[in-house]
């Protein structure tokens, strides 16, 4: 296995045997992930990943409404980075660069602090570790909180997956999961239903351009300590994202705005969530690190068939 250098600032790229990535010290952002030739997540060489593409979210993933929540009684408030919707959005890092910590054969580790912060009175170390595997790539986080006091913590990620040039629209999307959130039109959840016998069951699968654009789901089947998440093509290939338990939910997005070379073209993101959207504030799903203590999570990008 040999690493490979991609010739621009700040992206480095991974080689080993068949497997191909480029990883970005922006947000830690995965850019590109091919396997046997086959693209399997869209992405870019820019500074800045369009609409989120690859990003890291941490301290906490999606949204916070209106940027608020409270820390025993006394109101936070956060700086509101989706001002259109009047939201924080996508935790802390998104708009970061990462240092490198290490370098190997196929793998990368990046670090970054998250200083004390308004809205966020913590100091916490975070690191995440792109190592690729011999049909894909594992991506392992890492969180310590340095503060004298428990701190909430959540985290995700945003790929947009897909195989090869296939039109996403045309690829089947399976998710696990048997619970969806009723997302508002600020994307924050009132409630949840059960997806049987809705439109938002995926479990069996459906093609994408019959997918809500924009869901988030739970009630995740776990086997074997992991959920599945599945893009399929008709010719028997996939591409799975697989998890941790932890990871308890999972965003959808899909648009027709994603911007390519040749033009904008169709994607789709599938984030794993360690919590949902508004966590800060509902609480759901945090976890509340100990002062000293270490928290990893995993997920992973793989290509089957």
């Amino acid at each position: 296995m040999t690493e490979a250098s991609t010739g621009l600032v700040g992206i480095h790229g991974l080689v080993a045997g068949e497997v191909t990535a480029d990883v970005a010290e922006t947000a830690a952002s995965l850019r590109r992930l091919t396997v046997r030739g086959v693209d399997l997540v869209r992405g870019t060489l820019d500074d800045e990943p369009p609409l989120g593409a690859g990003m890291v979210l941490v301290p906490w993933p999606n949204r916070v409404e209106g940027g608020r929540w409270a820390l025993d009684g006394v109101p936070q408030q956060l700086e509101l980075t989706e001002p259109e919707l009047g939201n924080a959005h996508h935790g802390l890092l998104a708009r970061e660069r990462y240092s490198v910590r290490e370098r190997g054969p196929g793998r990368v580790l990046l670090a970054a602090p998250i200083p004390a912060a308004p809205g966020y009175p913590f100091h916490l170390a975070t690191a995440v570790e792109y190592r690729l595997s011999a049909d894909g790539v594992e991506v392992t986080h890492i969180i310590d909180n340095l503060s004298s006091r428990p701190a909430p913590v959540a985290l995700g990620a945003h790929p947009y997956l897909r195989i090869g040039d296939l039109a996403v629209e045309d690829l089947v999307l399976q998710l696990s999961a048997g619970r969806a959130l009723n997302l508002d039109d600020g994307h924050i959840p009132r409630g949840s239903v059960d997806v049987t016998g809705t439109p938002l069951d995926l479990r069996v699968g459906r093609l994408v351009r019959d997918v809500v654009p924009h869901g988030c789901y739970t009630g995740l089947e776990v086997v074997d300590g992991l959920v599945q998440h599945r893009l399929r093509a008709g010719d028997g290939r996939e591409v799975r994202l697989w998890a941790e338990a932890v990871f308890s939910h999972v965003q959808v997005f899909v648009t027709d705005d994603f911007p390519a070379s040749g033009g904008a073209v169709s994607a789709i993101a599938i984030e794993p969530m360690t919590a949902p959207p508004n966590a800060l504030r509902t609480g759901d799903s945090l976890r509340w690190l100990e002062p000293g203590e270490r928290w990893t999570a995993r997920w992973g990008i793989r290509l089957v068939g």
